[in-house]
């Protein structure tokens, strides 16, 4: 009898607990008021991030049929939101060193501060150099297994004090992980940290001990690192730094490498981020290394790119919903995304910034909880890189002249990590035609943001209810929206 009353009142404090988040959210969604405030970037026009309505709410009607609506479920809540951000790779830090003074605080306070810039509280760097570097180094300078020679003294030049830089204007805290693109050439059998090749198995240790070593080196500067991936790109054989693993080198060098050894070295708090590659592949991956009980644990998280496209095919967004289906305590990461081929006439070429609204909806509805850009900076040629990969960035810099450009993506980036901030919960958003893609997520403070984004040529006038209440909304052709209640 004893045992079944503890058990009643186990089963009541669930249901306490559960009502309990219910009212919470109802009182948020309630406390905000009937006030919905519209913030727009448009094509063809001088809107970016504007204020551009005051509307209210009113008791809604069923709708028709012929009616476009979307509608918003507060009490239907999904995964908790880390954040938004770049990449603070060597070549952004070579460039927002050539600024002015002027021009580097209006670039600083455009991506960090949350009140007038659009508020970024996610950061990626890299463990010694990428593509997007002036050229390949390493941290060691002998090929000596215990890394006696391990130093950061090159990245204290140009990318440390920008990422000091970029913490303090995000208010004293950013969400900062790292990623490597090759291991140093003797540790690799092809010997060089180019074109591929693989992590030779007598220098598994040395390698994971390696991270162990950024870590700390970094920690020590004042930049906590929040965590790092096991690999960019593990199954690319690129002309610039890359290693390739298959999915069970990857989960094997976790378990029994990394892992372990990130653990031993006081680390293990650190978040450990797997694949890091495109979607199109991430479900062997998933698959390989969280179905192992002994690599899984090690495992925070799956990042993964958008580069699935460059063929020409459509992105994969179904891909990331079916590991979030298949491993649904397994976070999901957007860690790098960029608009291939520059062309320094394309800076404000609309389809980029459509590509970024379309994949930050569908990612964060398919369960992702941070997105991360590539370069948060580049110069007039796309670069600097060292094989001449040149590639778009949100912001640009004329190193001729000193001068900021501000493509459209910066502004659709913004329509999110301006009003979504972390520790935001997603909550349930469906539109009723596919011209308008929608996502939506409840603050701690309860405003509600919902991102609206129209991929068409056609201006639309829709419903946005949510429960009961609706509000009449236009969205002007090619624009993303954010609505603030």
């Amino acid at each position: 009898m004893r045992n079944n009353h503890i058990l009643a009142l186990f089963f009541a404090f669930l249901l306490a607990g559960c009502s309990l988040q219910n009212e919470l959210t109802k009182q948020a969604y309630s406390a905000s008021g009937k006030k919905i405030s519209v913030y727009t970037t448009a094509d063809s026009s001088e809107l970016r991030l504007k204020l551009t309505g005051n509307l209210e709410f009113k008791q809604g009607k069923q709708p028709m049929e012929t009616e476009i609506c979307i509608f918003v479920n507060p009490d239907k809540i999904f995964q908790d939101f880390l954040g938004i951000g770049a990449a603070i790779t060597d070549a952004s830090a070579e460039v927002f060193a050539k600024l002015s003074q002027e021009k580097q605080k209006e670039f600083l306070t455009a991506y960090f501060d949350k009140q007038t810039g659009i508020g970024y509280t996610l950061a990626r760097t890299t463990i010694h150099s990428s593509d997007f570097s002036s050229g390949s180094y390493t941290y060691v300078s002998n090929e000596n297994r215990d890394l006696s020679t391990f130093s950061i003294d090159h990245d204290k030049t140009f990318r440390i004090p920008l990422i000091k830089q970029a913490i303090k204007n995000a208010g004293g805290e950013l969400v900062l992980y790292a990623s490597p693109w090759s291991p140093p050439a003797f540790m690799k059998d092809n010997k060089e940290m180019l074109h591929g090749g693989k992590l030779l198995p007598e220098y598994f240790e040395s390698w994971a001990t390696y991270f162990t070593k950024f870590v700390k080196a970094y920690e020590k500067e004042g930049m906590p690192i929040w965590g790092v991936s096991v690999q960019n790109e593990p199954m690319a054989v690129q002309r610039w730094e890359s290693c390739i693993y298959t999915a069970e080198e990857e989960r094997d060098f976790l378990k029994n490498y990394l892992g372990p050894i990130m653990a031993k070295e006081g680390l293990g708090s650190k978040k450990i981020i797997v694949w890091d590659h495109n979607r199109d592949l991430i479900n062997q991956r998933a698959n390989t290394i969280l179905s192992d009980p002994e690599a899984a644990k090690y495992a925070w998280g799956v990042g993964f790119h958008w580069y699935e496209t460059w063929a020409g095919g459509q992105p994969m967004f179904e891909n990331v919903a079916k590991v979030q289906e298949a491993f649904p305590k397994t976070n999901l990461l957007f860690t790098e995304g960029c608009v291939e081929k520059f062309d320094s006439t394309k800076y404000q070429f609309w389809g980029n910034a459509e590509r970024y609204g379309k994949s930050m909806i569908n990612d964060f509805n398919n369960g992702t909880v941070g997105w991360t850009d590539w370069n948060i900076l580049l110069d007039e040629t796309g670069g600097p890189n060292h094989v001449q990969n040149f590639c778009f960035a949100p912001v640009h810099a004329d190193t001729r002249t000193g001068e900021l450009i501000f493509t459209p993506s910066y502004y659709y980036i913004g329509h999110f990590s301006k009003f979504i901030r972390p520790d935001a919960k997603r909550i349930s958003t469906a539109a009723s035609r596919s011209q308008l893609l929608s996502t939506s997520f409840l603050n701690a403070d309860g405003k509600i943001a919902t991102v609206v984004m129209n991929q068409s040529d056609m201006k639309i006038t829709y419903k946005l209810y949510v429960g009961s209440q609706a509000a009449e909304v236009v969205i002007l052709p090619h624009s993303i929206q954010t609505l603030v209640y």
